[in-house]
Parts: structure tokens; C-alpha cells; sequence
């Protein structure tokens, strides 16, 4: 029935990531992955280095100490409370201090982490070849290295198999067909070890870490090695025994080659130095193909002799390629846009290509920094779970980019903290459901791993954690899932909010008021606990996701006819709405704005974009909003202050919300947050919040590949298509002397909606019906005609149209004509 000519794979192909001289730092290297397995394809003058990491692989060890010191909420509350409101901080109390220390114990400890799983050497004699740089295309994900040798070009192609944790390589010539390669010798490097030079926080990790085991005999063309990875830490184990617990991996290589032990001269000494057990000199032959292969496991499952490695082929490089590009021609054919931007599409592209990369159902959850890890890169705070806005961002863009599978591991990551969070809420706070922690790790946990109350106590980590499984849910209105993964976990959440704002700490005359309050709690980024509970009650983003959970349960309860069986927790919540806290707001020079908490200065810069929350990812604010509350959240918008880090994906999907995204200013913040690996990192914005005049404004982007940025597309799609609270909204904040197109977006109420934009005027519009729900849209013409696959052709006026459609119906709708 379309009539769209947009090919989402031609244009993913329009958008390589090219460069034009070697890539030695890890950040310059090439980008790969397949959801578990990473890769960075970095080329130094003299070599080919390959560092990789994988999701499911960590330090699994874990520092619970201190159980009984950390008490209960009710006993560090009334310590907290004892301590004069006229003091500058907590940490003045002797207590507090001793007490705030003791429980951050556990936290400082090196692990859990990511953990790299080693990296893959090819050198070369530079006399013989030159590195020109490389390319990504990422329709495809193939990454070709150019080399310049003996006045020819030859080119090593390299991918990453979408279906298994391989990675292959072969060195063709420019019309891709087999050419003579420079490598003279082959190495694998495991993660440093003990004594390595320079890297003394990592020989204290590894050095309490069994060593790596290479094996007695290999197959021709092979090198290999295991790491266990114990399950306790250094003091209990017992590395001759180890654990059954323990998870190990073990990394391979293998070529079409021939490989030798060879020495040569120190260059120091001037000795004869003869290569390692993981370094082989190669043998010339005819043509070049390697395979490396990453397994991973409990550690009885994963031994040290080699894995089942294919012969490496051409026949079989082809195959992997071929099955690996349907893969990804899959990826992309789930949506797709054109736009008369090359920046914004460029944008779009890449960052769903890294998001593929980086994340697919059935692997764990990727931490901070996702799959890609080398030496320290990746592990700055843990690598963890931070459940007030990291872990959640780059899940955003799953829902309106239409790949829902990409949020899987999201809920699987829920579903494993679930158990510890209901122990949480009962054990620490005496109440029931579930309390949301504000870090966790994908290692097996049995208390909060940061109890710390100046950030482990913000409420908001609650609501926050359990609002992508309703989200799953009206994008798709899969009931089932609704009732077998999202309900309980969602429940149990609402359980300990109702529960919290009931005690009666937070609800009574001390509040001159009849509301119940979110006391005590702390704002995402800012003050931390104070002294008085200064700053510590009724945070904006804790009112607004707890609104939202509480609607979000209702709802669940009547879809799936749970009135009944939940009839006291559903009094419970609406008691609670009902005196309800109103949003704090402060008058600015800009007039009445949202604040982050009661009694905050307009003015002050914040971390997060906490005041603009009520419009995302609280959803109760933006254009569907009345004249005067629209106006608030304009006014909070403009007048916000950030201060960098939290914001390039977050401030900027505020502002597309409201229509008022600068997409020239959003452009030049992508510029100035891109590495040379086209993925964006953090970066400050300004001093006087947390950072100042002596602060590294790039201080985060050495720490690793921030997964949390591969959720830009989402801003992208909310300038093109909304459908948030329920009706769709066509370019609200796309520039309408600009062309664009967008195909299958997936909206609320499970729509696959498509749609062009061409001189200031919408040229047709196509939704395809999933689930037979309601359709509600705003018509951007007066009168409009449409036709459906099950319907006919009709007419319609605007501005807001609605009709009842069956599943898998398709409604194409056009302007009048006449």
C-alpha cells in the first residue's frame, strides 16, 4: 500500500565511518560488535590490535562486608535527624562520617568490572606496508583496513559474526579478491598481569587473579588462552581448588597459515630474544584468513584446551559474512529515516548501528560502558548499573526506533535485581514491595552494593527502574508480557512508594499540610543528603516517575482485570494521589519554573535535567499540556542551567518535547562530544555546579564508550513523530523548509507509523495497526482523505481524528485535494 521509496539499509550505507590515517588509540579504532561480543579494530603504524570485551564478562567478585554495621533506615534516620539543621554538611557529625565511609567501603573496592578479555596482535614490517586508515560500513558492519604495499592497495576486511562470539578477518585487494598479506607475526595479549610497567592499579586486580593458562599442544596456525575469573575475593579463595562458581573465557585465534616460534634481538640488549607462548612469527603463503573466536562461561564449561574453531576459509569467511549482512539487513530494515540533514541522519545511523553493536537479547545487560573494554577503559565506576538515568537512557531509543528486542536485556537486568530489592525494602526498610537501588552490578549480590545514604537513598531509582517495562508495554500492548514480566515488578514497586509516603515521618502536622510527602530523598546529581533534610523531600523527578508508576498500575490492573485482587493497594495509590505533593516551582527571570526540590534557586546549575522531568521521562507535561502548564515547562526548559554529562541525549529529548529543540545548537553539541570513533561521550558544559575553572571538561571521555549515548536517535524521532500520551503528533519539531521521511517508527498503542514532510507540508501518512487498538492522531491538514486496507476510502477533519482499526490494518492518510 506505501508507496515510500526509503531504504533504510542504502542509507545506513551513505553513512560509513571513515579514517584517513592509522587509528592506534582505542578510542580512534573501528567500533564492532554483535550484542555480546566487542571489538576495536585500532591500527597502529606497524600492527593490526584488536582489543576485545564481551557483556557477559566480568570480575565477578564482589565486597558485601559490614552487613550488620549498615543497620536499618529507621536507626541512620534518627541519627541523620539528630544532627543540627545549622551545620554545613553531614560529614561534620562524627557519626555520619564514620558511618557514611564504612558503608562506601565495599563500593571502593577494584571489582566488580568489566573485564577485558584480552586483545589480538598482527604485525607487519613497515618497510613493506603502510596503514591508510579504515572504513566501517555500517549497513553491513564490515570494516576494512586499507594498506599500501609495493605500490598496490590491498585491504584486510574484518566483521564481527552476528550469531556467534567470532570475529573474522581476510586480506583481499580493492575489487575483493585475494591479495597478498603483510603479516609477519601474530600475538595475543590477555589483560596485564602482575609487574606489568605503568599499570599498577591493574597488577593490583591481576595480580590476585589466577594467570592466565595457555595450552600444552594447539592446531596448526593457532594461539589460545584462559582466564578464570574467581568467584570470591582474594582473601577467601583458593586458587589451586577454585570455586564452581567461577566463570572464565578463553580467546583464540586461528589462521590459514603456517606459524613458527622465531627470535630476534633485543633491542636493549642486543640479545636474541625468543617470542612468547601467545606470539608466533607467520609464514608467507598465497592469501590471508583468521578467525578468533571469544568463549565464555562458568569455568568447569569453558576448559583451556582450544574451542570448536571452523577452518578459516574463504568459503568460509563468505559464509559468516553473508549470514552476518542478513543479520544486519534485518536491523535495519525496522526502521528507517531521510533527512535533508546529513548530520541529524548521519546521527541516526551511527548510533543505532553502535546500538546493535553493543547490545542484543540473551547477554547481559550492558554496564556503563558496554562491551568494549582495554586495561582500565571501561571500568570507571564499576562499569555498573546507575539506576537514576545511565542505565535506563540508552533504552529509550529501543521503543520508537522500533527494536523492542534491543530493551530485553533491560528487563532481564530487572528481573535478577528483583529478588535483592524486595530483601532490601524489607530487611533495611521494614516495608513492603521493592526498593529500586541506585547501582547495581550483573554479579550475584545479596545486599545493596551502595547503601551510602547521600545518593542510596533517592527515591526516584524506585519508579525509574520499572518504567521501561511499561513503556515495553503501549508500544507493543503485548498483554502477555504485561502479566509475566512487567506487572510484579511494577507492583512491587508501587508497594514501597505507597508504603514510604505513609509513614508517618511523612505525612502529619510537622507538614502544615494533608499531603504525603516523598521524605526523606535526594535529588539525581545534586546536594546529596543535608544537614536538616535540607533539599530531601519532594524531588521533581521523584513526583514525577512516582505519578507515573501509580497510572501506570492502575491501568495495568484494569487491562488485566486485576481490580478485584488488588482493590486495597489500588485504594492505597489513590489515597496517595489524592494529597498528592504539588511540583515544586520557583519564579525566575524567565517567570514560574519547575525546581528539583522545595526552596531551590532557579538559578543553580544541575547535573541531570531535573527540573525539565515532568515533561520526560515523567510524560506529564509537553504540547498536550493546558496553556499554563505548558508555559511552566517552556519556562524551565529555556532557564535551565546544565552543567554537562547527563544532558546530550536527556536535555535535548526535553526540548524536542516541547517543540523547542534548537537542532543547529543540538548539531554542534554532537560535534563537540564525537570521538574520532563516531561515538559521542560526556563532556562538561560549565563550571559552578559540581565542576569548576580547574576542571577537565573532557575528563569522562578517556573512561570509555558511553552506551548511554547510543540513545541520540531517540531525539531524532521525537522531532519527527510523537505519540507519548497516547495520539500522534506529525514533526513537531522538525524545520519546515527541510525534507524528511521516516519509516515504521513505532508508537504508542503499537503503530508502525511512516510519514514525509516535504516544503512545509506533510505529503502523506501511513500506520500500520499491530494490535487493533484505538488510533488517535493530530491531522496536520483541515481535511484529509483515507483509505485502509479493511475500510475503504473516507474522509476526515482536523485537528484531532480518531478511529477503532483491527489488527494488522493499514491506514494511508492525504491531504484533501479541493
Amino acid at each position: 500500500m506505501s508507496d515510500t521509496i526509503l531504504n533504510p539499509v542504502e542509507h545506513a550505507a551513505r553513512h560509513p565511518i571513515v579514517r584517513s590515517t592509522p587509528a592506534a588509540d582505542f578510542f580512534e579504532g573501528a567500533v564492532l560488535g554483535n550484542g555480546g561480543l566487542g571489538a576495536i579494530v585500532c591500527t597502529r603504524p606497524d600492527a593490526v590490535m584488536i582489543h576485545f570485551g564481551h557483556n557477559n564478562v566480568w570480575d565477578i567478585r564482589i565486597a558485601e562486608n559490614h552487613r550488620k554495621e549498615i543497620g536499618t533506615f529507621k536507626e541512620v534516620f534518627e541519627c541523620v535527624k539528630s544532627v543540627p539543621a545549622t551545620a554545613k554538611s553531614l560529614s561534620e557529625d562524627e557519626w555520619c562520617r564514620k558511618y557514611f565511609k564504612m558503608t562506601a567501603e565495599n563500593y571502593r573496592k577494584p571489582y566488580p568490572r568489566p573485564f577485558p578479555c584480552g586483545s589480538l596482535v598482527l604485525g607487519f614490517d613497515r618497510r613493506k606496508a603502510e596503514v591508510l586508515g579504515h572504513r566501517v560500513d555500517i549497513a553491513t558492519g564490515m570494516c576494512e583496513v586499507r594498506f599500501l604495499m609495493g605500490g598496490g592497495v590491498g585491504v584486510l576486511q574484518v566483521f564481527v559474526a552476528m550469531k556467534t562470539d567470532r570475529l573474522w578477518l581476510r586480506m583481499v585487494d580493492e575489487t575483493g579478491n585475494p591479495f597478498p598479506d603483510p603479516f609477519d607475526r601474530v600475538r595475543l595479549l590477555p589483560h596485564p598481569t602482575a609487574g606489568a610497567v605503568g599499570w599498577s592499579e591493574e597488577s593490583i586486580v591481576s595480580s590476585n587473579l589466577p594467570a592466565h593458562a595457555v595450552p600444552e599442544s594447539l592446531p596448526e596456525g593457532t594461539l589460545s588462552f584462559r582466564q578464570v575469573l574467581p568467584y570470591q575475593e582474594p582473601d577467601l579463595y583458593d586458587k589451586r581448588r577454585g570455586h564452581p562458581k567461577d566463570r572464565a573465557f578463553r580467546l583464540t585465534v586461528r589462521l590459514n597459515k603456517a606459524v613458527e616460534l622465531c627470535t630476534r634481538t633485543d633491542t636493549r640488549s642486543g640479545l636474541p630474544e625468543t617470542m612468547g607462548d601467545l606470539e608466533r612469527g607467520i609464514l608467507p603463503s598465497s592469501d590471508f584468513v583468521a578467525c578468533v573466536q571469544l568463549d565464555e562461561g562458568l569455568a568447569s564449561a569453558v576448559p583451556i584446551e582450544t574451542g570448536l574453531l571452523p577452518l578459516p576459509m574463504q568459503r568460509a569467511f563468505e559464509d559468516a559474512r553473508d549470514a552476518s549482512q542478513e543479520v544486519w539487513h534485518e536491523f535495519w530494515g525496522r526502521s528507517g529515516v531521510a533527512l535533508e540533514d546529513e548530520v541529524l541522519e548521519r546521527t541516526w545511523y551511527w548510533n543505532l548501528y553502535f546500538l546493535n553493536c553493543s547490545v542484543r537479547a540473551g547477554t547481559t545487560c550492558p554496564g556503563l560502558f558496554a562491551n568494549w573494554s582495554y586495561r582500565n577503559i571501561g571500568t570507571a565506576w564499576h562499569g555498573d548499573y546507575h539506576m537514576n538515568c545511565n542505565t535506563q537512557q540508552p533504552f529509550w531509543v529501543t521503543f520508537s526506533s522500533n527494536h523492542m528486542d534491543k530493551n530485553l536485556p533491560y528487563v532481564e537486568m530487572v528481573e535478577r535485581a528483583l529478588p535483592l530489592a524486595r530483601q532490601w525494602a524489607r530487611e533495611y526498610y521494614g516495608l513492603r514491595g521493592a526498593y529500586g537501588m541506585h547501582t547495581l552490578y550483573p554479579v550475584e549480590m545479596t545486599t545493596h552494593p551502595y547503601p551510602v545514604p547521600t545518593w542510596g537513598w533517592a527515591i526516584c531509582a524506585t519508579p525509574w527502574t520499572v518504567q521501561g517495562l511499561w513503556w515495553h508495554y503501549l508500544y507493543t500492548q503485548d498483554k502477555v508480557f504485561l502479566e509475566r514480566r512487567a506487572f510484579a515488578p511494577i507492583r512491587d514497586a508501587v508497594l514501597f512508594l505507597v508504603d514510604y509516603m505513609k509513614r508517618p515521618a511523612a505525612r502529619g502536622p510537622h507538614w502544615d499540610d494533608d499531603k504525603y510527602h516523598i521524605f526523606p530523598t535526594v535529588p539525581p546529581g545534586l546536594y546529596g543528603l543535608r544537614p536538616g533534610f535540607d533539599k530531601n523531600h519532594d524531588c521533581l523527578a521523584d513526583l514525577t516517575l512516582t505519578k507515573f508508576i501509580f497510572s501506570a498500575f492502575l491501568r495495568a490492573c484494569k487491562i488485566l482485570g486485576r481490580d478485584h485482587a488488588e482493590e486495597n493497594l489500588i485504594r492505597d495509590v489513590r489515597e496517595v494521589v489524592a494529597h498528592f505533593p504539588a511540583y515544586p516551582t520557583a519564579v525566575s527571570q524567565r517567570g514560574k519554573v519547575f525546581v528539583s526540590v522545595p526552596g531551590e534557586n532557579p538559578e543553580i546549575v544541575q547535573n541531570t535535567p531535573n527540573s525539565v522531568m515532568t515533561v520526560f521521562p515523567g510524560e506529564d507535561h509537553g504540547l498536550h499540556s493546558s496553556p499554563d502548564e505548558l508555559e511552566i515547562a517552556v519556562n524551565s526548559y529555556r532557564n535551565h542551567r546544565n552543567e554537562g554529562g547527563n544532558d546530550l541525549v536527556f536535555l535535548n529529548l526535553q526540548g524536542a518535547r516541547l517543540g523547542l529543540l534548537d537542532l543547529e545548537k543540538f548539531k554542534r553539541q554532537i560535534e563537540y562530544c564525537q570521538l574520532p570513533n563516531g561515538t559521542c561521550t560526556d563532556k562538561c558544559l560549565q563550571a559552578h555546579g559540581r565542576y569548576n575553572d580547574n576542571t577537565g571538561f573532557a575528563f569522562m571521555a578517556p573512561m570509555g564508550i558511553w552506551f548511554e549515548n547510543f540513545a541520540l536517535p531517540v531525539v531524532i524521532n521525537e522531532c519527527l513523530l510523537q505519540s507519548y500520551n497516547g495520539t500522534l503528533r506529525f514533526f513537531p519539531n522538525w524545520p519546515r523548509d527541510k525534507r524528511a521521511e521516516f519509516r515504521t517508527l513505532r508508537a504508542v498503542g503499537a503503530f508502525l507509523v511512516s510519514a514525509a514532510i516535504e516544503n512545509g507540508v506533510v505529503q502523506w501518512i501511513e500506520i500500520r495497526s499491530e494490535a487493533g487498538t484505538r488510533l488517535k492522531l493530530l491531522l496536520p491538514w483541515e481535511r484529509a482523505t483515507w483509505r485502509s486496507t479493511m475500510k475503504g476510502e473516507q474522509s476526515c477533519v482536523g485537528p484531532a481524528w480518531e478511529v477503532d482499526t483491527v489488527q494488522g490494518e493499514i491506514i494511508r492518510l492525504a491531504q484533501a485535494v479541493g
